[in-house]
């Protein structure tokens, strides 16, 4: 085991033995009363917050306020059940829960319990009556989609006007998806007897199903509303005082920072779920929020990596199974909805997915198995104006932490490196576009291919211990023209090696106008093993994930918040969307140290001169402009969060953006394809195979439009003519 994982295992092993002492000091008592389990659990998990989190929080009446605001937004997010006079009743606790966390009692939470409980009773009558009699679309009135903006009802008559325009919303927006549907069932041509059913064609009519009047449709999407909330309602019938417990208790762990979680036993098995069902489904990992399900990571080599089209952000609303009757799952735990999303190899899925626009797109995907070779670090080859490029892609700093001879990153893009070499490349591009991160060794070793010797990052402790983080092996791996592509969802590992390349003016950060922002590192600890014997009775209780050191630069300043901002800044379609560390509830927040001694790259490229450069052929690229165009209303529709329940009003506004959608696909289609091809030492290797051969190439299938990597190529070539 290296020595860097070693001081990892023992400094685990430290704080673990941190929380048994704590345990024996918490419990032990001079009666026999065995604490309860919420007991147990809350003065555990705080006395592990408040002496191993890097940034412990006073428990006041500070901290109060913010537990009390967190758990309300979770405990009602939509803000469709309690009223105003319940969370008046619920304020008197507002600044007490730190009093009542400290002397183990709950009030603030059996109060919240008995309250949603009853209005959760008197809703289940509400619902189906409004939902007994048709909706009139062509009324002028609108729906509030951002809840935050809303208030609580202040009576039941305002409770129920709150749920007749959700209910009409949601109606509406399945009778526009069944209209468009219809009509590009009338528009299409049949392809033959046996030809798959299109995505559009979900909810279009069958030769055994005739075409409906705009009053079936509205009827069948009242019953398939009503279908949906009897299935919410008979999940949260299931919710019982352990699942209350388990988010109260991770409301309190988020308030010191949104990676520091407690997970329930069931949580922590379903923590990092990969949707693939044995490496066979769509590949995604999901993460609940605020009532919806969202697409947290594509997994690389999956369907839905190739298929293109489903990203991370995007909230699953309903699934389908080919073209049967999607199931919504808006509600629904991750655990749950999982069964319905994975599947055999070549069945279809269909997913209605909400965009961060706000937008509903349905996606249509192949389950198939994941490529295990996708996962890791490929290489190919662009030729632009008679001379090579190297294009490197990594979608994950993996690692083999067992010391099991496992692949790692670094090594990986070592010998990509000296593949490319080979084929005397004139610069290169290293993608970290959509990486979340990993191993941080391997992040710090992959500096210093591009580097020589010295600090890469560092890593504070929350005692104020500065470490820094050296790559001592003097050799460069690669020498030339450097571009790394990184975007919002570009985070940690990645961020640590952005910061390097641009700290040591090694290379050109590209993409996105900064990186995600996420500089802390976590750990995981399992609660039963800090329980003495005579606790046993009380367990299982559960993990904690818990926030314990945080990343700088070697210039001294965090990733943590603020990301890397981009040396040269593209259009992007999501740079217009709020997503990042610091639109999460209660981030670090950004701050500096003291700066590592390094010397920079002596042959470091003019970027003020790379910048003009892009910006003005940027400026005369029709799909960037276009891109531009879509982000920017992308932002005003995320902005205007009101929107029309008339339903021509509404149908106009999907129309419209759908056009600008249109219009970057058909500037997409004139941007002249790049030039890949497989580097020669693969070929070498794949020898005759063409099956691996056309499975490689499916690296650059969906990459030779992609104008990023083409204002790359350029800003390379600006680079060498200024050499």
């Amino acid at each position: 085991m290296s020595s860097s994982r070693l001081k990892v295992g023992l400094y685990a092993f430290l704080v673990t033995a941190v929380f048994v002492l704590a345990s024996y000091r918490l419990f032990r008592r001079t009666d026999s009363v065995v604490p309860s389990k919420d007991q147990v659990l809350i003065g555990l998990m705080m006395s592990g917050l408040t002496s191993q989190h890097y940034q412990p929080e006073k428990v006041d009446d500070a901290f109060s306020k913010r537990v009390f605001d967190l758990y309300l937004k979770r405990l009602d997010y939509r803000k469709q059940f309690l009223l105003a006079t319940d969370v008046d009743q619920l304020r008197r606790y507002q600044s007490q829960i730190d009093d009542q966390v400290k002397r183990g009692s709950h009030e603030f939470l059996d109060l919240s319990t008995k309250l949603i409980l009853e209005r959760t009773k008197d809703v289940q009558g509400l619902y189906r009556d409004i939902l007994s009699k048709p909706f009139d679309f062509t009324v002028e009135e609108s729906f509030q989609t951002d809840f935050d903006k809303a208030a609580f009802p202040a009576n039941k008559a305002a409770q129920r006007e709150v749920w007749r325009k959700l209910l009409k919303y949601e109606t509406l927006s399945r009778v526009s998806e069944m209209m468009e549907a219809q009509e590009k069932a009338k528009e299409a041509k049949p392809t033959g007897a046996t030809a798959a059913p299109s995505a559009a064609s979900a909810a279009a009519p069958t030769a055994a199903e005739p075409m409906r009047t705009p009053a079936q449709m509205e009827a069948e999407a009242r019953k398939r509303v009503l279908k949906y909330y009897d299935e919410q309602f008979e999940e949260l019938g299931e919710t019982d005082a352990n699942d209350r417990l388990a988010e109260y208790a991770n409301a309190i762990a988020n308030t010191y920072d949104p990676h520091t979680e407690y997970f329930a036993p069931k949580a922590k098995e379903d923590f990092d779920y990969e949707m693939t069902g044995r490496f066979e489904g769509i590949g995604a990992t999901l993460r609940e929020k605020d009532g919806l399900i969202y697409i947290e990571e594509i997994i690389p080599g999956s369907a839905s990596a190739r298929q293109g089209e489903l990203k991370k952000g995007d909230a699953l609303l309903r699934v389908a199974q080919g073209a049967a009757e999607p199931v919504s799952i808006e509600g629904w735990h991750t655990s749950k909805a999982v069964t319905l999303i994975k599947g055999k190899k070549g069945s279809e899925v269909r997913l209605t997915v909400k965009k961060p626009d706000g937008s509903t797109k349905i996606i249509s995907i192949i389950r198939d198995v994941v490529v295990v070779d996708d996962k890791y670090a490929q290489s190919s080859v662009i030729t632009d104006k008679g001379q090579k490029f190297g294009y490197l892609r990594l979608p994950s700093f993996y690692a083999d932490f067992s010391d099991n001879g496992g692949r790692n990153s670094s090594d990986d893009v070592r010998n990509e490196l000296a593949k490319l070499n080979a084929e005397g490349v004139k610069g290169v591009i290293l993608d970290l576009r959509f990486n979340g991160g990993g191993s941080l060794s391997d992040a710090v070793s992959m500096a210093g291919l591009f580097v020589e010797s010295g600090p890469m990052v560092q890593v504070r402790d929350g005692q104020g211990h500065a470490q820094v983080r050296n790559d001592n092996d003097p050799r460069v791996q690669y020498s030339g023209p450097l571009v790394v592509l990184v975007d919002k969802h570009s985070a940690s590992a990645s961020e640590i090696l952005a910061a390097a390349m641009q700290d040591y003016h090694r290379g050109v950060i590209m993409g996105s106008t900064s990186t995600y922002g996420k500089g802390t590192v976590q750990q995981v600890f399992d609660l039963d093993d800090a329980l003495p014997a005579e606790l046993s009775s009380v367990k299982p209780i559960g993990s904690l994930k818990l926030t314990m050191q945080k990343f700088y630069r070697i210039n001294g300043g965090s990733t943590q918040f603020k990301g890397v901002a981009s040396d040269i800044v593209l259009p992007d379609l999501y740079s217009y969307l709020d997503d990042g560390e610091k639109e999460s509830d209660y981030p670090l927040k950004w701050d500096e140290i003291q700066p590592a001694r390094y010397k920079t790259w002596g042959d470091a490229p003019n970027i003020e001169k790379l910048r003009a450069a892009s910006k003005a052929r940027v400026a005369t690229n029709a799909s960037f402009r276009v891109m531009e165009e879509m982000a920017k209303s992308m932002r005003k529709r995320k902005d205007e969060t009101t929107v029309s329940l008339k339903l021509s009003a509404y149908q106009a506004e999907q129309r419209q953006s759908k056009a600008i959608s249109d219009r970057y696909e058909a500037a997409q289609k004139t941007t002249l394809p790049l030039a890949f091809s497989p580097l020669a030492a693969d070929l070498r290797v794949l020898g005759g195979d063409t099956v691996r051969i056309n499975r490689a190439a499916r690296l650059t299938n969906g990459l030779k439009k992609d104008i990023t990597i083409g204002e790359a190529v350029a800003v390379i070539q600006d680079e060498i003519k200024q050499k």
